[in-house]
């Protein structure tokens, strides 16, 4: 049903006051006296994912769809449908409920949140964070449109929250400002933001003219979390640049009468599921698997976005300089290159998008013949189930981006090996998680000749030290896994950590 923000404050004011009505709604409780108050999250990310169906969701969507699944609580974020409306305007909410989650989807003007989502969230500041300052185009309708579809989110947060109890939680740089914007509607929860990209060094974030009232927003969050730890030391520089605020040795910073912490938390998958559907392949997956055995090829895989974040023209190059460096691996591997479509409304992923498609054509110009294909290319959403069985049959998982915050892709390779006859984890050493993976093959994505040799380094290892680096690699991730990165921050955000 679609409800205005003052239509659902009235009918929270409602049942506040009733614990058994809160409890449905999920969250830890604290003791107060005899009564139990509980803590409700509330997740607000810039979509929704489908909790329904979360097969071909990435990253994001899955650990805010599972902390909320184990937790209960609401999501908001923006709706698929849009709706033009004069700025005086209150914005529509239709909210939805799956088991413990309820999901509230913010239906938003078209133009506005175009500017803001293809304009300033990813033509400034993506490009800004993955280092490309080359491809940031910083325009003022696109900021103005940024704080008003903030703001947006900030008026309809406020009117869904049920009181100080709940914890915020926002994620990505879509929303930095949300927490200033919720301050200023005098909200006092306990708000936590979670940076899933990277956060570039002082020198490079300075380039945004904005880039100090940027940092000003990210001041008024409670907790502010990072994929990694250089991450962290980009962010308490850039803060110590702009404000003269320093960080004491567990990452807090006192400010106001407030305490800011911020921190590394690490992003894990679910590795026991990852597991059970790599060994659930699916027929095709399994025949194509078995082809391959009998003719004797071994696959190389990638699985990314198709971004020019993910270095997939080099990546392919590094391929062609494998089959020129090691000829005993032409007729004898493959590669197949999973690149699922993203953001296709700006004009640097179109390029990216053609430049692919010409090294690919290339490669398999010059090498192919009736029987063998080198370069297997798929611009298409796959299911996380079917990408868990290909990566499971594939001998060398091939993650290189030029600049990564995580990369759950490597992790997930790990934990869809075979433990006895596992494959090797080719792995940028620009990605956050090579801060982690250090038993992978760590490479630098621009020397495309150490690629190459990295690849036929991981295709003819011996299996016994294929078993001791994927062991260490899966111990790791096994630890610091999904459950591990939700209950590490959620317990700092709510003052327990």
């Amino acid at each position: 049903m679609l409800q205005r923000p003052d239509e659902i404050l009235n009918e929270a004011s409602q049942t506040v006051g009733d614990p058994l009505e809160r409890d449905a709604l999920g969250g830890e409780a604290e003791l107060t006296g005899d009564r139990a108050i509980p803590r409700r999250l509330v997740v607000v990310s810039n979509r929704l994912g489908n909790i329904r169906d979360l097969s071909q969701a990435g990253g994001l969507a899955v650990g805010i769809g599972d902390a909320l699944a184990e937790r209960g609580g609401l999501w908001l974020g923006a709706s698929a449908e849009y709706q033009d409306y004069a700025a005086s305007d209150e914005p529509l909410i239709r909210l939805e409920r799956v088991g413990k989650i309820e999901t509230a989807a913010l239906t938003l003007p078209y133009e506005e949140y175009s500017l803001y989502y293809n304009g300033y969230a990813n033509s400034t500041l993506w490009p800004l964070f993955h280092y490309r300052l080359d491809l940031v185009n910083h325009r003022a309708e696109f900021l103005h449109a940024y704080r008003q579809i903030n703001a947006r989110f900030a008026k309809a947060l406020a009117g869904l929250l049920s009181g100080n109890d709940d914890l915020v939680w926002v994620h990505d740089y879509h929303l930095i400002p949300l927490a200033a914007q919720l301050r200023r509607l005098g909200v006092r929860n306990r708000i936590g933001f979670f940076l899933h990209i990277p956060f570039p060094p002082p020198d490079l974030f300075v380039a945004t003219p904005d880039h100090e009232e940027l940092i000003d927003d990210l001041l008024q969050y409670d907790v502010v979390g990072f994929q990694t730890e250089t991450d962290v030391g980009n962010f308490r520089r850039s803060v110590q640049a702009a404000n003269s605020i320093t960080f004491d040795i567990n990452g807090s910073a006192e400010m106001n009468g407030r305490t800011l912490l911020s921190r590394c938390f690490p992003i894990g998958i679910d590795v026991d599921s990852i597991a059970r559907m790599a060994n659930e392949a699916a027929e095709d997956v399994q025949i194509d698997s078995m082809r391959r055995q009998i003719l004797g090829l071994k696959q190389i895989i990638g699985v990314d976005r198709l971004d020019y974040s993910k270095g997939l023209p080099g990546r392919m190059q590094a391929f062609a300089r494998l089959l020129e460096r090691h000829p005993e691996h032409e007729r004898a591997a493959t590669y197949l290159q999973i690149a699922s479509p993203t953001r296709e409304e700006v004009s640097a992923y179109a390029d990216i998008r053609a430049q692919l498609e010409a090294t690919a054509g290339a490669v398999n110009g010059r090498y192919a013949d009736l029987a063998w294909t080198p370069i297997r290319y798929i611009h298409r959403a796959v299911s996380r189930s079917r990408l868990a069985g290909l990566l499971r049959a594939s001998q060398v998982g091939l993650v290189t981006p030029l600049r990564d915050g995580m990369n759950l892709v490597a992790k997930e390779y790990i934990a869809a090996q075979d433990e006895a006859d596992p494959g090797v984890l080719v792995l940028s050493r620009f990605a956050g998680a090579a801060e982690e993976l250090a038993e992978s093959l760590i490479v630098n994505p621009y020397a495309v000749d150490e690629v190459a040799d990295a690849i036929a380094k991981a295709l003819a290892m011996p299996l016994e030290e294929r078993i001791a680096r994927h062991s260490a690699l899966l111990k790791r991730i096994t630890r610091n896994d999904a459950a591990e990165w939700r209950r590490s921050f959620l317990a700092t955000l709510a003052g327990e950590n």
